[in-house]
């Protein structure tokens, strides 16, 4: 039996500013996307890409039109709704890592189960797992300065996946990262979507990147879907 869309959109836009300098980032966004589908969204600087992936996250709201996300309507939540919706559902990973460099790989990747009230002695256990499930066992008390830009990335998928969220959105994931260091990444990644069946949305500009990460490409061009 077909249990529907996991994230659905409808007509939504998103505008920035007001009168002459308003900024239309998002035009009538209208799409549908299956629990465990993996989908990549292609698209040149400025075209709504990361937009369309914080709406989806949760951290911002639409101007107009309708996200659904397992039943549930981010338009219509509250602050306090948006929060608990990020920590349970979904697992966000940045190009720019997000690290909190005071705190250890360990420390960072137990903020998520922190905010989600877990008990010390369980985040730690999963804490850990999910470092040594990325490679860095021997890291865990690590701070960011003591780690390589590939390490970086891997704490912060670390910190994604730690409360296995149905929705992985990963917002050029790889964009600072060598070659050789991009593909272990991507082979993590990979790696957890086939063990677990998460829903991967992925923003990139690189093609061949979205080709090998998922089936189903979506192309943005100021702000509209093209195909």
């Amino acid at each position: 039996m077909n249990a529907g869309p996991l994230i659905r959109l409808t007509n939504v836009t998103k505008s920035y500013g007001a009168g002459s300098s308003q900024v239309h980032a998002l035009r009538g966004i209208a799409v549908e996307i299956a629990p465990g589908e993996r989908v990549a969204l292609l698209g040149k600087s400025g075209s709504g890409k990361s937009t369309l992936l914080n709406l989806i996250g949760g951290l911002d709201k639409p101007t107009s039109g309708k996200i659904d996300v397992a039943g549930q309507n981010l338009g219509s939540m509250t602050s306090s709704q948006l929060a608990r919706y990020r920590l349970t559902m979904v697992g966000m990973i940045f190009q720019s890592f997000n690290l909190v460099a005071t705190r250890t790989a360990l420390q960072n990747v137990e903020l998520p189960m922190i905010f989600a009230g877990q008990a010390p002695a369980a985040r730690r256990a999963a804490g850990q797992g999910a470092l040594h499930a990325v490679g860095l066992s021997e890291r865990l008390h690590h701070r960011p300065n003591e780690l390589s830009g590939g390490e970086h990335q891997r704490v912060a998928i670390a910190r994604a996946l730690v409360n296995n969220p149905r929705i992985l959105l990963a917002d050029e994931p790889t964009g600072n990262l060598d070659t050789d260091t991009s593909n272990e990444i991507i082979a993590i990644l990979e790696n957890h979507l086939n063990t677990h069946g998460t829903t991967l949305i992925l923003v990139t500009h690189d093609e061949d990147l979205a080709r090998r990460c998922a089936p189903r490409i979506l192309r943005l061009q100021d702000g509209r879907l093209v195909s």
